[in-house]
This record gives C-alpha cells, structure tokens and sequence, in this order.
C-alpha cells in the first residue's frame, strides 16, 4: 500500500512538472515572480558579551560548589585549549571537562544551558562588583599604589578626573587580575605575599573587610574567621594562574578567606588562553522565546505607503528547510533522487507553497479539526515534532488536517477525557508538581528540571534504589495549609455554656446535617450541638482580659452559636516561672516577692471558688463585676487593677446567694490561700503552652486568634468549611465530639509563632556537608532518649551552641532535658563551639561532654550526667579565662566523682584527661564553626536548632523549652519526614551489604534526604492525571529509570500548545524523561484556533562558529510564508524579560512580504533592555500601603529607579539589569511613615535597606513587609496636604527625577548611551516660555509613527510653549527612536520612552491592539515619573489646532480625569451611537459616553484618590468577558465614571468627521482621524481630505526624516483611493486602532 501512495506521489510530482515544462512558461515564471520569502528574528542582551568558559564555572557551581574549583583546576594552565581554532572546538572541550564531572543526564542539562547563555547575567554582575572595587580606590597612572599600610588619599583634582571617564577609557594600571582585601587593591603577587605576611602582626577585628554575598566563590579549605581577599579575574590569564596558586596555600594554611569573582575585564582578552575569552566579543544571543507571525485583520487598511529605500545588511539568513513536507511532498528526498530536475523541482515547491495558506475554512470543515489534528500527531512517527509542525505552521498545514478521515476511537476517547478536564484546558506537570502554564519559560523549566536531577544524583549517591528515587521525586508533602491547633484540653479550661445541655438552646435543631444547608450570607446556622470551642486564654488584671469577659458575655447574651471558655493566669507568676527555668517558684520565693500582691492570682482563685460554690454563670459575672468596678473611675486602663476592687466585685457577687458573710469568706480564702495550687497550676499550664507570649488569644478548637469580636466572629466562619467537610464525609456525625475530634487528630501541646508559622522557615540542605572529605556531620555522635539507641530515629536534632554564652548552656540544658521526656523518635546531636578563643576550661568541658556523648550514650544515666556537668561548668568554670594546675585538678576530679556516680567509668575520664590537648578540641570547634556560620550561615554568637534540615534560630530574650524541641519534633515530622520515611521504609535494596543497614544509617538518610527536599523550589499544587484515558489520543513516551516524568495535558491547537510543544521536545532531547501527554483539543470550533504561526528559539552548537572564535546566536526563522497576507510580529518573551526592537527596516506590524520585492528574508534584531525587579508590598493587619514610594541604588547611586506600590495587591514594578542593588523607601513622606520589617521597630537608627541580587534571566520577586513607625500609626500616606508639596515641586528641582537614569542606562546597556535620556532643549534660544505642557501618545506600526510625527509638529506651531512629549517605547520601531533625538534638538521640544509591564497578576489581552488600548489607561499611576503632576494624551492620528497650554492650564473641578464627549451633530451615525441604547443607557445614567483620543490626567489626584487601582480592579472584573470592553481605552473610563469622576471637555477641543459632521469643524481645536465604520476609508486618504494642512505638515515631517536617515524623498508617493462599500451598524462597535 506504501509503495502504491510512494508511486501515485512521484507520479503527480512529475506529471505536474511536465505540465509547467511543456506548457511554456507560465508555472515556472509565475512561481520565480512569486518565489516565496523568509523571516528571520533575532534577540540579544544590551550588555556586552561574557566568556563561555567562565559561564561554564557559574553553571557547575550552581550544582555543587567544589565543581568550580574543579573547573579552575582543569583550566589554570594558560595553553590549555591550544589546539583549538575556533569557538565549535572551544565549547566542545568545556562540555566535554563538564561531562568529566557531571553524571547524566546533568551533563546533558549543563551542556544545553550553557549554550542557552543562561550564566551569562552572573558574570555581568561580576563585572558590576569589579567596576565598584575600582572605583572605590581611584587607581590610574598617575597615582602610585597605595602602601599596604597606609590609608587612602586621593587628590580631589584626580579623583573627579578618574569619575569622569568610562570603564572603557580607564587602564586602572592595565591589570587583568587584582586583589581586593577591603582596605587596599593588590595589583600583582609582590604586594599580595607582603600583605599575607603581615596579617600574623594585625587583628582581624581592625581590618577593613570587603562584603561578600551568597553567589560568591569561597575557596572550600578556606577559615570562617580569616580575613577575606577577594581576586578579580578570569581563569585562563597568567596573572589568574600566579594570584591562585598563592591565595589557595594561604587558605589551606588558614591565613585568609579566598574569594573568586570571574571577570574578564575589556581589553584582557588578548592576554587569555585560547578559549577563555570565546564568547566575550560577540553579542549575547539568546534564545529560550518564541516569535509570532499574526495573520492581521485588515478591515481597515492601516498601512504605510512610504517605500523602503534603503536597507540594512544583516548576516546571511538560514537556508531552506527542505525536509518539511509540503502538500505531502518531501523535496530533500526528491532532489537527492533527481538533483538534475532542481529548479523545476523548487519552482514546483514554490507553487505549492504560494497556495497553500488558508486563513477561512467552511464550517463543516471546522467540526473535527482538534480530533483529526490528533489523530495526525499520535500516528507520527516523532509525535512532539508533528505537534510542533503543525501549531506552528497552523495556517499553512489546516486545509490538509481537515480532509483527513477521523477514527472513531481518537474522538470517543477524546470526548470521555472531556468529562473530567474541560475542552481546550492545558496542565503540564513536571514529577507531579503542576507548573504555571501562564509563567513557565525555558529558563523557569530547565531550573526545575536541573533540580529535580540534582536530587536524584544527590539520592543515587546515598545508595536510595531507584524506585525509591522515584518516589520521593513525585511524592506530594502533606499541605501546611493543614490547621495546626493547640490541644488545650485540661482542667483549667472553665466554660460559660453548653450548647447540647443548656436550657437557652433546647428550640435549636439537633440535627447535625443542618450545617450543609444553604443559608443568605452573614447569617448563623443555630445547631444545638458544641461545634465551636471558642476559648480565650486571658490575664483577667489586664484590660485586654477585662475587654475580653465583657465581649463574652456580649456573644453569649445574643445567642451566638459558640461554646465560650476561659483560661485564666497571671502574667506575674508566669514571669516568675520563666526565671525559675519553667518550675513553680517555691512559696518562700514567692512570700519574699510579696505574692499576695498578684492580683490576677488573686482573681482566679475567687472565680474557682465561686464557679465551684456556685456556678459557672455567676463566676463569670464575678469577672464582670470586677472589671465594672475597675471601669467605674475615670482613669480605667490606667490605674493598675488593685485588690480592693477583687474584693469588692466578690462581695457584689455572691452577697445575694451566701450563707455566710461574704467578707468572712474572704478572709478564710486569703488566709488558707485556698485553691492556690489550681490557680498556680493554671498560669504553669499557660506557660507550658506557650501562649502568655501573646498576652490575649483565642483559641477556636484550638485555632489561634486574636481575643476581639471580630476576629471571633471570623475564626468561627474559617472553621465552618473544615466542619462542613468532614460532615459531608461523615467523619463527624451527631454523637462525634467535634473538639476531641480535631485536637486528637491534629493538636500540640506547644504554641511558638516562630515554629508554626508557615512564612519565613530557613531551610538548608545537609548532604554537602555530610557528603564532604573532612564532613562534621559525619563527626557528630547522638544523644538518645533511655533504651532507644538502637532504635531508628526519624527526626535528628541539631543544637549549635556556643558554651560561653549563657543562652547556649540554656538551650544545652533544653536538650537534654527533652530527652529525659522520653522522645521515641528524635536524636539530638550537640554541635559545640566558641566565638571567642576557648579557654582551657571550655575546651575540658567539650573533652567531657563529647567523650560521654561517643563512647557512653548507651549507659543509663548518661544524660543525668550530662545535666549535671553541664551546671557544673557553668556554675563555675564558664567564666574562667584559664585553668591553674589546682583548679585543673578540681575539674577533672569533679568530672569524675559525676562519671562514678551515675555509672560511667571514672578511669577512662581519668586517663582521657591526662592526654588533653587544648589545640585538639580548639580545631574541633573551629570545624563546626565553619560548618554553622560557612555553610548554614549562621551569625557569630547564635544558638539555633536544625531539625532535618530546617534552622530555627533562637531570639534573644524568648524563651526556648524543651516543650518547644518536643513541638519541632512534632511538626517537622508531619510535615516533612513521615511520607520520606514510609518511602525509605519500603524501599528494596539492591547493592547494598545488609550489615550497612543500621539503625544510624536509616536515621542519617532520613535527615538528609528531608533536608535536600525542604529546599525544593516547585508549586504544592497537583492534578489527578491517572483518571484520563491515554490509549487512543495521547503520547506515550517511556524510558524506563528516568528519574524525570512529565504529565500534560495539551490543547495542540492553541497559543498554550505553540508555547509547551517546543519546550516539551526540548526536554525530550535533552534528557529523554518519561511523558504521558493527553491531547485535549477543542471539540466544537466555530472558527480557526489559531491564525499565526509560531517558532520558538532554541540554541544548539551549531550556534558556535566552526571556522573562527565567533558566537552567532540563535535565531527564529520562518520559510516560505505567505507573500499576500498581512502579518503582524510578536514576540513572546520569558515574564521577566522587556525587549524592543533595534534593528527592523521594515514595518513588523504589517509585514506583506511581497513587497519585499529581489529581498528574500525580512530581518529583525531585538534587544533585551532590561530585566524585571517585581514585588508586592503588605502591611501586617492593613490593606497595602498604597502610594508608598521606593528607590533603588546601587552603592555608587542610591536612586537610580523609583516606582509606587499600587493597592491591587501591594504590586510594585522596576526595571533593573543584572547586578547588587538596594531598596529602600524614598524620602519624604514614606520614609517618614513607614519602616522596611526587616529594621526591627522602625527607629531611625537602623537600617533601612533591602539587599536585591539580579543574576540570572529570570528577574526577582520580592516580598517588602512594612510597618509603621512608632508615633506614626494613626497618619495617612496620602492626604492633602500632599497636593501642595507636589504643587511647588518645579521641573528640574526634585533631585530624585532629574536625570536619576543616567547612570542606570549606562548600566544596562554597559556604557552605551541610552535611548531614555533626554534630549533638553535651550528654550531661551527657541523662544518658548512658561510651564512645560507633558503629552503623551503610543504609536505602532510605520503608518502611526508618521501620524505621530505630524501631530508633534501639529503641537509645536500652535504654541509657545515648552513642551515635553512622554511616548510608550515598547511599540516604537528602531527608526523612529533614530529620528526622535534629532526632531527634538531641531524643534526645541523635550522627550522621554517610558515602559511599564503588564503585571502576571492582571488579566492579559491577547491582541496586539488592545494591548496597546489598555496602555493608555491601566498604568497611568505607575508609568509616569512620581514626580509629573499632569499629562494630556494626544492619539498618533490626531492634528493639533489650539494652544495646548490651554487645555494643559483647565480647572478640571477636583476630576482626576477629563474627556471629550462624543459629539452628536452627525445623525448619519446614529446607528452606531452604541451608548444610546441597551446597556450603555442604562448604565450611564445621564452621563455622556467619551471620546479617548484626547483625555487630560491630573496625575496627582489620580494618585491620591487611587483612580489607578479603582481602574485596574473593573478591568479585571470586565475583561474576563470577551464581550466586554470592545473598545478597552474607551469604554473601561466611560464605565467607571459613577466612581472615577470624569470632567468633560468643550465639544470643540476634539473633532472628529465620522461623528461631529462638517458645521462644527471651523471651531475644532484638534481633529481626530476616527476609523469611519460606514466607509472604512483608509486612513492616508481621509487624512488628505479632511485636514488641509496635513499634506504640508507630512511633507515637513517626511523630508526631516529623509535628512536624518540619509535618504531621498519621493515627490511621486502614491495615493491610495481604495473606497470598501459602505457596511450596517452591526459592527457599530469598533473604534480607531489607536
């Protein structure tokens, strides 16, 4: 049958040749008039090239650290790579000494990324800290280096001369390589042995140390306390070569830190190896996006008729892709059989392409396109390679999907999947995490990959089977989200009410079932059962407990549906507890601190005799009584609470119902101090469950709350769904004991905010520590509770302690006495150390302590042991600087006496302590020192707890119990570790000698396999992908082992399946994981899916010059595209990303390729401006700062970037490039206000900055917390008095604003000049005076460049005055950001490109056009400089006939906002008036509709009254409907203007002819050129006849441009006359494009 298909193919082929062979020249001529075109697309970085090999170093030492000393090792030589001539060769070798110390498929990821460039930013912020370690020293030729010794002096003459030149201009003394040790730069070896030799003479503490962040390169052998030299330079030099071997030796002796930043500074690549500076001297070409080609929608022709006269030469474009099939035909194959028929063949070939672009289909066509669209791919050979072809060649490949016969099973199977997922949806999730369809990008997606095969190594290497492996990677953690809640259950729990006995309840329903019922919102569900425990934890001396009985009460007497409780305590004896390390004070103590004075015992002991006397009702309203009696004076909440007032409200109390005197009563309680212990026993309870740290709580079935009615009311609505769901399931029915239920399944008997808090936990991997040649963990010997030393130990505590500080003995002493509890299953391990030099008598305790805790932890009261020489040294020995022989023989003696009597053997101790060895045990705690602060990054002089990996620091002054060890334990178990030890548990091992497998190793693995998986980077969310049936319609691709699997749901006819097919195929041949791929296709389409086509960019080798030392890059290349249709380019960039195109002739937003005329690719170059810093701010308990300004700096500027957080979620945008920068407040009124968290309570004296690192491609998302000041809480941001400040501020007098992007454009674009810098005018020379009027205005495309052009002239001869023009840089094309420097300079007018990207959380558009509509409304808060206090957008088509000034001066009553209305006069439009009828009239109200090609913004009102936020909150509501907002710029305004009031303009400050008509246009101040929905005239034509000044002012405009660019003018430019018949109001809907 294949061979019947393969001869009727040839047969047509040749019968068709022969047709256009012997039929003359009609098939060949028409093909070569038509010969098809190509696009090619680049994109590359605005910063200069960077070494390959020194990228290669970032990329290993993203896996392991110690790789990049490896990497340095293999290529310290400098001839290393000299047999290799060209960049193919170069890249070969480093991938090649890569895969030397990667295992697959690693090797594969990091060859892969490295020609992704991905590495490249890290070595741009390199030469960022390179650049700031020169300029702080001011080295140039004419000044001597600096003495080692001495201080630095520079002249100011030569220091402003040094500034004054670029990086490029400066020699800095022509050195490739220097040393930075903080205080001086070292410029070759000489100085570096002279500075090493003296630090034996100086003291650390006096140096002058440089900063180090995470990223650096500490060299592994390199001392914690040593000072730190960091060396600048790139490995391939010889001065690299000279500096390392030296600094190495001196680490290894543990004379200095050795710190590597890679740079290669310009000029050095001379000097380098061979391959070293491969890479540094091209462009960086990216790849990693995806490039768009649009079928454009061309009712109205918006086209430049402008030729292009010149081009711009590019490098050659790719060839021909000849192995895609076309029409069924494979012309690879053809040639190769006859190469003698080739330019018939390609003429055939071109024919056939010309003809097969298909943007329309029938709708019998439509029906089974999805079905039979995967019916082609599943039946593949390479399926992701035919689901690619096709979504990304949609246009030109439909008509042959729709004539394919569908099999039946493909659409049944199809359409059973669609129950379960709905049609069209795509999820693709990577070992069972869903990942982010919206945010995934190669860069995001090669991250999680190379991290998930991280850990897989990491497992393979502890010996885990793969099975096992494998489970873990796609096993899901249980969900914090789970409630955690204090099990509170105890006798000193004193409740109100019942709701299941108390007579007050007995007409509510019983029935259980009745909480599923639907009620109105706000409404309670009365149900007589006890489902909600709400019991608050109260100091009834206090006015909060005083606040909270009174609320009770209040919530109990209108009959809220809550069981209400008490927990009583005193803060004074719970303060006394703490000092009396957690115990009861004896009562001695107690009578000498004068405990009849505590009050709040006190208080408790009389409501327990009342409520046991008496009854719980009257106990309570004895407590009320107290606090009326407190309130009766005028200074409530001031006075303290006193005795006579107790004593007063008991007596009120019980007077009515006593049998004896309530005074005698009194005195009896006092004197017998009856119900002491209960009400003592009460406030231990509190302390034990931590909660008196919190003053006033709730505990809602044992949820924690704040004690308040609202947050009551709250809590209960919060635990409504938990109890709705577990009715449902039927795990709580009417006999179920809701708070037994929940405090069994899920309480602790512990409350620390630090521990249960599921923000801010510090995780950190232990298995490069364990892993290590000199490994402490492998050191550390464990303490165990009795009994259980062989048992295996889930959870592994870590205590780092310092044992001369006080807190670290009390946290020693709270680990042993945690094990004496008796913990089954948890092992601590003590890792001791000192800040400071130890003295002989910390080293013998640590010689004591780590001998019991290695030879004797088996023996039965080593812990008591323990305990005891614990106090035994602090008590005495803590303090001690030295030991003399005498006390030396009283240490040792003592320690022995404690070894006898509790069974250790005293000898042993005895001979140990004859051999001791102070240095021994001083390098020891070095050893941990360095693990703690180097590794974990712990400060000097803290005590913290790592719990399997998780670092729980401990704070000064909280208190940290053993009860909180028991909580950790706890939590971190159910959390973390029980899913990863049932895994190991099960696991079947293979290799491994049954002997190894011992308890200790059990426990080792658990605690490193839970610490590597804490640190794990992916998304909690999953998806139930094993229901979906993949037999028939989905891609099954399996590979045995691999420790990688990809589940996906795919819609292939998509923008989503243009987007992950590619990506998809990527992974497959990089790493080959397993994939299940279920396509899920559209069933019913009503139109085409998808009318683009699509290519994504993805680099290879190939990119890496096989004849020289170049990089060309990757590029997007598109063959054979359609040559009559209208395309529209669009580039689909990774999030962070802001790019713009550079080099483009041509116009990329209404490409017709056949006018391209002998040219066969149309080229386009864009460029990565900048990188995106995003963030959201939030204020604890507040909505978010709105209008709260921050800058961001680096050290040589602090402001460089500002922006404002919006309210819609605290969002905050910046535009950055790779580098260290600092946020901060700005000054003024926020920093006033406000505080970063981060500076603890805000007072002016601590820092204020937040450290930012910019290092990859990806951009950053950062958090800000923020809190008031103190004193500050009660102010608003943004108030009135705001208006006047703003008002004074002249142009050029706010020192932030004025030319703060200087700097920042220079460094993004490494020292190039920048397109965003000011062009400023001398207006005393153009003669234009008064306040500078600020236009704004977006253009796209050719056609609205030259409109703009116009309409800027258009401005400039109707006024006087300066003018400022603010344009949307994102759309512009290269030519005009050429020309717009020169127009300004010549007419005398300012102008500024502003960009602001569209938030991730914001609802996209799709369309390029109304992308641009909804720049001209959503962003107009935070796209402006904070600084402009009004601007007047001007549409691109619109021509200008009145002073500006004018409307720039308006009074606009108070209005943020101010428009045209729609004029009326032209009743031949009546039937597109839209807003006169339906929805609009209803919803206006009166209201006029608006016109918004002109609209003025008072930005300072637009700020103060959040018009911003209030705009961007009925977008996001209204755009999810795709009938709404049809006009987006137009109607979002007009919508909200019941809340964003609008000022209406005269009618004569825009004309427009389709809607004003001609009696009105003598008085037009502006004529707008409004797309006519009757005629559809083209826009050039209806220029040329409605404005009679137009053609002049585009000649004007036309011949600057030709001047600028060097090009002639054509005199003869054609006009286009074409008339579309006119069309009914149906599509009344539709506006201008801009």
């Amino acid at each position: 049958m294949e061979l019947r298909r393969r001869s009727w193919v040839l047969g047509a082929l040749f019968i068709s040749l022969l047709f256009c062979g012997f039929g003359g020249t009609g098939c060949l001529g028409f093909a070569v008039n038509r010969r098809p075109k190509n696009v090619q697309v680049s994109l590359r970085a605005k910063w200069a090239g960077t070494s390959l090999l020194l990228e290669s170093g970032e990329l290993l030492a993203k896996e392991r650290k110690d790789l990049f000393w490896k990497l340095i090792d293999l290529w310290l030589e400098p001839d290393k790579g000299s047999d290799c001539l060209t960049a193919r060769c170069c890249i070969q070798k480093i991938v090649d000494d890569g895969r030397t110390l990667l295992s697959e498929p690693l090797a594969s990821v990091f060859e892969f990324s490295l020609t992704l460039r991905s590495a490249s930013p890290r070595l741009v912020l390199y030469k960022q800290l390179a650049e700031d370690s020169l300029a702080s020293f001011f080295i140039n030729d004419q000044i001597k280096l600096v003495p080692i010794t001495g201080e630095k002096q520079i002249p100011d003459e030569i220091e402003a001369d040094y500034l004054s030149t670029s990086s490029t201009t400066r020699s800095h003394g022509r050195h490739c390589c220097w040393v930075d040790i903080g205080s001086v730069l070292l410029f070759n070896t000489t100085e570096l042995l002279a500075w090493i030799e003296t630090l034996s003479n100086i003291s650390l503490g006096y140096l002058e140390q440089p900063e180090l962040f995470e990223f650096d390169h500490v060299y592994l052998a390199s001392s914690i306390i040593s000072p730190v030299a960091i060396l600048y330079g790139a490995i391939g030099t010889e001065c690299f070569k000279d500096f390392h071997i030296i600094m190495a030796e001196a680490s290894k002796q543990g004379k200095i830190k050795y710190v590597v930043r890679p740079v290669l500074p310009p000029g050095c690549q001379a000097v380098s190896s061979y391959c070293s500076a491969v890479g540094s001297s091209d462009a960086v070409n990216l790849g990693g996006y995806g490039v768009e080609l649009a079928l454009k929608n061309m009712e109205y022709k918006a086209m430049d008729d402008t030729m292009i006269k010149e081009g711009v030469t590019l490098e050659d474009p790719r060839t021909e892709d000849l192995s895609q099939e076309v029409r069924g035909f494979i012309f690879s194959k053809i040639l190769e059989r006859k190469p003698e028929l080739t330019t018939e063949v390609m003429a055939f070939r071109d024919y056939l392409l010309s003809s097969t672009v298909s943007d329309t289909l029938e709708v019998w066509e439509l029906k089974d396109l999805g079905h039979q669209t995967v019916q082609r791919i599943v039946h593949a050979s390479d399926p992701l390679q035919s689901m690619q072809e096709i979504n990304q060649n949609f246009p030109s490949v439909v008509s042959s999907l729709s004539r394919m016969k569908l099999n039946d099973s493909i659409k049944d199977e199809i359409l059973a999947n669609q129950r379960m997922v709905p049609p069209g949806k795509s999820l693709v999730a990577l070992n069972g995490a869903l990942i982010n369809i919206e945010d995934i990008d190669l860069y995001l997606l090669m991250d999680l990959v190379q991290q998930e095969l991280s850990f897989a190594d990491h497992f393979s290497n502890l010996k885990l089977p793969s099975s096992a492996i494998q489970k873990l990677l796609s096993a899901a953690p249980p969900s914090e989200s789970n409630a955690i809640r204090i099990d509170f259950r105890s006798g000193h729990v004193h409740y109100l009410n019942n709701l299941e006995e108390d007579a007050m309840y007995k007409r509510w329903r019983s029935n259980i079932n009745e909480i599923l019922m639907p009620v109105f919102p706000g409404q309670l569900r009365y149900i007589r059962k006890n489902l909600f425990h709400a019991v608050y934890v109260i100091d009834p001396a206090t006015s909060c407990g005083a606040e909270t009985i009174d609320m009770i009460l209040s919530l109990h007497q209108s009959s809220i549906p809550m069981r209400f409780g008490i927990i009583l305590y005193s803060s004074k004896l719970v303060k006394m507890i703490e000092e009396n390390g957690g115990h009861l004070p004896s009562s001695a103590v107690q009578d000498d601190k004068k405990r009849t004075e505590d009050v709040s015992s006190l208080i408790i002991r009389l409501f327990l005799y009342v409520k046991e006397n008496y009854d719980a009702q009257l106990a309570f309203q004895f407590l009320d009584n107290v606090n009326k009696l407190w309130n009766s004076g005028d200074d409530f909440g001031e006075e303290n609470l006193e005795a006579h007032h107790v004593e007063g409200a008991f007596v009120d109390s019980i007077l009515s119902k006593a049998k004896s005197p309530p005074h005698d009563t009194l005195l009896k309680l006092d004197k017998e101090l009856t119900y002491k212990e209960e009400a003592d026993g009460s406030s231990l309870f509190v302390f034990k469950l931590g909660l008196s740290r919190l003053e006033c709580c709730l505990l809602m079935n044992g949820l924690v709350y704040e004690a308040n009615q609202e947050a009551s009311i709250n809590a209960m609505n919060e635990e409504l769904p938990r109890i709705q769901e577990q009715v449902y399931y039927g795990h709580i029915n009417s006999k179920t004991d809701v708070l037994e239920k929940f405090l069994s399944e899920n309480g602790y008997r512990r409350y620390n905010p630090q521990i249960l808090s599921e923000g801010h936990k510090k995780f950190s991997s232990l298995i490069s520590s364990y892993a290590g040649t000199e490994s402490i963990l492998q050191d550390v010997h464990y303490l165990h509770s009795y009994a259980s030393v062989d048992e295996l130990k889930q959870v592994t505590h870590l205590l780092a302690i310092d044992i001369t500080s006080s807190a670290g003995m009390k946290l020693l002493h709270e680990g042993i006495n945690y094990l004496m509890g008796g913990s089954k299953r948890a092992r601590v391990g003590m890792l001791l150390y000192s800040t400071v030099r130890a003295s002989s008598a910390a080293s013998l305790f640590v010689k004591a302590f780590d001998t019991a805790v290695s030879l004797f932890s088996y023996k039965e009261r080593v812990l008591d042991f323990l305990e005891e020489l614990c106090s035994f040294y602090e008590d005495q020995f803590m303090t001690e600087p030295l030991l003399d022989y005498d006390n030396f023989g009283i240490f040792t003696d003592r320690v022995c006496e404690l070894a006898a009597k509790f069974g250790l053997p005293s000898d042993y101790y005895n001979s140990t302590f004859s051999s001791f060895s102070v240095d021994v045990i001083d390098k020891q705690m070095e050893k941990v020192s360095g693990f703690l602060h180097g590794q974990l990054g712990l400060e000097y002089g803290s005590s913290a707890v790592i719990t399997n990996g998780r670092i729980f620091i401990l704070k000064d002054g909280s208190p940290f119990l053993s009860d909180d060890l028991s909580l950790l334990e706890s939590v971190e178990y159910e959390l973390r570790i029980k899913y990863i030890y049932e895994i190991i548990d099960q696991a079947e091992w293979v290799d491994v000698d049954p002997d190894d497998l011992t308890s200790k190793f059990y426990s080792d693995l658990i605690m490193l396999v839970s610490s590597l998986l804490s640190t794990r980077e992916r998304s909690s969310d999953r998806a139930h992908f094993e229901i979906l049936n993949a037999k028939h319609s989905a891609v099954n691709l399996n590979t045995g082992n691999s420790s990688i699997h990809i589940d996906a749901v795919i819609d292939p006819l998509s923008p989503s399946g243009q987007k992950l097919s590619p990506l998809l195929r990527i992974l497959w041949k990089c790493i080959q994981p397993s994939m299940r791929i279920v396509l899920n296709p559209v069933s019913s389409l009503a139109d085409l899916p998808l009318k683009s086509y699509y290519r994504f960019v993805v680099p290879s080798l190939d990119d890496f010059s096989n004849v020289d030392y170049s990089v060309n890059g990757p590029k997007a290349f598109f063959s054979n595209m359609p040559l009559s249709k209208t395309l529209t380019m669009n580039l689909d960039v990774p999030e962070p990303w802001l790019v713009e195109p550079v080099v483009a002739i041509h116009d990329l937003d209404n490409i017709l390729l056949e006018n391209l005329g002998d040219l066969r690719t149309l080229q386009a170059v864009f460029e990565l401006e900048a990188l995106l810093l995003t963030g959201h701010c939030s204020e604890k308990d507040h909505d978010p700062p709105r209008g709260l300004q921050l800058i961001l700096g680096t050290k040589r500027g602090s402001h460089l970037v500002d922006t404002l957080v919006m309210a819609n979620l605290g969002y905050w945008q910046m535009k950055v490039s790779p580098g260290v920068w600092y946020l901060q407040l700005a000054p003024g009124r926020s920093a006033d206000l406000y505080a970063l968290k981060d500076s603890g309570d805000g007072s002016p004296g601590n820092r204020s900055t937040k450290l930012i690192t910019i290092n990859d491609l990806r951009g950053r998302l950062v958090h800000l917390e923020v809190a008031k000041k103190r004193g500050k809480e009660h102010e608003e941001l943004l108030n009135a008095s705001d208006d006047q400040l703003l008002e004074k501020r002249k142009e050029g007098q706010n020192s932030w604003n004025t030319n703060i992007l200087k700097w920042a454009s220079e460094m993004i674009g490494s020292g190039g000049l920048s397109r965003k810098e000011e062009t400023r005018p001398n207006h005393k020379k153009t003669g234009r005076q008064g306040e500078t009027i600020n236009i704004f205005s977006i253009a796209s495309g050719h056609l609205y460049e030259r409109f703009l052009k116009i309409m800027i002239l258009s401005v400039l001869k109707n006024t006087q005055r300066p003018v400022k023009f603010w344009f949307i840089k994102n759309y512009l094309s290269p030519q005009f950001k050429d020309v717009i420097p020169h127009m300004a300079q010549e007419y005398g007018f300012q102008y500024e490109l502003i960009t602001y990207k569209w938030p991730t959380w914001l609802h996209k558009q799709k369309e390029k056009q109304r992308i641009i509509w909804a720049y001209k409304i959503l962003f107009l808060d935070v796209i402006f400089p904070l600084s402009l206090r009004k601007v007047i957008f001007v549409d691109a088509d619109q021509i200008v006939r009145a002073d500006m000034g004018d409307l720039y001066d308006m009074d606009l009553k108070g209005r943020a906002l101010a428009y045209t209305p729609f004029c009326d006069n032209n009743k031949e439009m009546d039937g597109y008036r839209f807003w006169r009828q339906g929805f609009w009239r209803d919803h206006l109200q009166g209201k006029p509709y608006h016109i918004s090609a002109l609209y003025v913004v008072d930005l300072m009102k637009f700020r103060q009254t959040a018009a911003g936020d209030t705009l961007r909150v009925y977008y996001e509501t209204l755009s999810k409907d795709p009938n709404s907002l049809s006009n987006l710029d137009q109607d979002l305004p007009n919508y909200a203007q019941h809340t964003v009031p609008i000022f209406s303009l005269p009618q004569e400050w825009l004309w427009c002819e389709s809607w004003c008509g001609n009696a009105t246009k003598a008085k037009a101040k502006t004529i707008d050129l409004c797309n006519n929905p009757m005629t559809k005239e083209p826009k050039l034509q209806g220029a040329r006849r409605i404005v009679p000044e137009w053609v002049d002012l585009d000649a004007e405009a036309r011949q600057l441009t030709a001047r600028i660019l060097g090009e002639e003018v054509d005199s003869n430019e054609p006009v286009t006359s074409t008339s579309p018949l006119p069309d009914g109001p149906q599509n009344n809907h539709k506006k201008d494009e801009l």
